[in-house]
């Protein structure tokens, strides 16, 4: 009977997953195999760049002081409602757990960004490592030809290696879908080998008295693994040749869409952590509107990211976050816009080491109270992350200036972790 039951349940996921508009194909076996028989945890953020409204996403409020015009809808979680902009996941809340209590001390987007990246305020004489960075550093790559942290989409306040290093630093790709970036040869092989020659007797000869200098431009780190991609099978995980029209339509026909479902190809391949950024939420005037079109776009790409991780078997070894810099004031300005809000906003959290299915805080649905019920410390969010895919964010790392620094700054929420609540 277990059986049965397992096999139906396999079946449910590969022909409607979760309600979404497209069937999933049977899977190869390789889907999940590629990435070994222990499945090597992998991190994907969804970065929603410049704020987006808890109001109008996933703490909303209809009928209130603050409401505005949102309106909610049932989800799969009984008694939870979120806008009614997001019937995908509403269908599949279930999966995820939903903080509607995060608080943060930066009100400013680029402050905002290095606090929800690292865990850390931003600090002018040491850069903070972004989560990506640290989980491509702590988790091996073994046979791994791509950059083991890639991010995907346009972010004006990107992700870094922060003392860990600049080999750290994220491939960013801004037209997500195509074979990588500049990674494809303009002209013939012989002509690329004459090329390649002359390059390297150049940097040969510039390196001579200069290694120190060399070390920082790190010019032949960057060569080599860019001539090693390009070289690579695995550069094909950038691609989207391979799917079918009905997938692509399912993560919708937008940039941000096409990134996720690279995402999905990456962590499939064996990349460690990928960051998909969709930009657009700084809605300072015509709000509700701007964030009607940007959940247009995240709904359908978010939740067909989520059920085809599931269905590849992939989704108990990556985990997802889906997080801005901050929220969105309650009040409404008289450009019909909210402005920026660090003081009770929303994330979504689902996948490896994390409880699902559960709510956590909630903003007032008055605005006369500024502090969230039961409010989770952005730097504690971080650590819960690191820890659901199994880092020791406590663990302490020295600087090359000598500082000791832990991993993490927060401590991880126990009731977000399956082994602990």
């Amino acid at each position: 009977m277990r059986d049965a039951v397992e096999i139906s349940r396999r079946r449910w996921l590969q022909v409607a997953p979760l309600g979404l508009s497209f069937a999933l194909p049977a899977l190869p076996a390789r889907a999940a195999a590629r990435r070994g028989a222990e499945r090597p945890g992998a991190l994907v953020t969804i970065w929603l760049a410049g704020g987006p409204s808890q109001l109008e996403s996933f703490d909303p409020h209809p009928g209130t002081p603050i409401g505005g015009p949102t309106q909610a809808i049932a989800t799969s979680l009984p008694g939870v409602r979120i806008a009614a902009e997001y019937p995908r996941l509403a269908e599949m809340l279930d999966r995820f757990s939903l903080v509607r209590s995060l608080v943060s001390r930066e009100g400013d987007h680029e402050r905002g960004s290095h606090l929800l990246r690292t865990g850390y305020r931003p600090d002018p004489v040491l850069l903070h490592p972004g989560l990506g960075a640290i989980v491509a550093s702590e988790l091996a790559a073994d046979g791994l030809e791509i950059p083991r942290f890639v991010a995907l989409g346009n972010d004006p306040h990107p992700s870094r290696g922060g003392y860990l290093g600049a080999t750290l630093d994220p491939y960013r790709v801004s037209d997500p879908g195509q074979r990588g970036q500049n990674l494809v040869p303009h002209v013939g092989s012989d002509r690329q080998a004459r090329r390649l020659e002359g390059v390297e007797r150049l940097s040969l000869s510039f390196a001579a008295g200069r290694a120190a200098a060399v070390r920082q431009t790190l010019d032949d780190h960057t060569r080599r693994g860019a001539l090693a991609m390009m070289e690579s099978e695995q550069l094909a995980a950038f691609s989207l040749d391979e799917e079918t029209e009905a997938i692509r339509a399912a993560y919708g026909h937008t940039p941000f869409g096409r990134g996720c479902l690279v995402a999905r190809r990456l962590v499939e391949t064996g990349v460690r952590s990928v960051e998909v950024t969709l930009a657009g939420f700084d809605t300072h005037a015509a709000n509700f509107t701007g964030q009607a079109a940007q959940a247009a776009i995240l709904d359908p790409a978010l939740a067909a990211l989520v059920a085809d991780l599931e269905a590849r078997d992939l989704l108990d070894s990556t985990v997802v976050l889906v997080v801005g810099e901050f929220g969105r004031t309650p009040t409404i300005n008289p450009l019909d816009g909210r402005d920026h809000w660090p003081h009770g906003f929303s994330g979504l959290l689902t996948g490896a080491g994390l409880v699902r299915g559960r709510v956590i805080g909630e903003t007032d649905p008055q605005g006369l109270v500024r502090q969230p019920s039961d409010p989770i410390d952005v730097a504690d969010l971080v650590a819960t992350v690191l820890a659901a895919v199994g880092v020791d964010g406590s663990r302490e790392v020295t600087t090359p200036i000598g500082r000791p620094m832990k991993l993490a700054a927060g401590r991880p929420v126990d009731r977000l972790l399956a082994d602990r609540s």
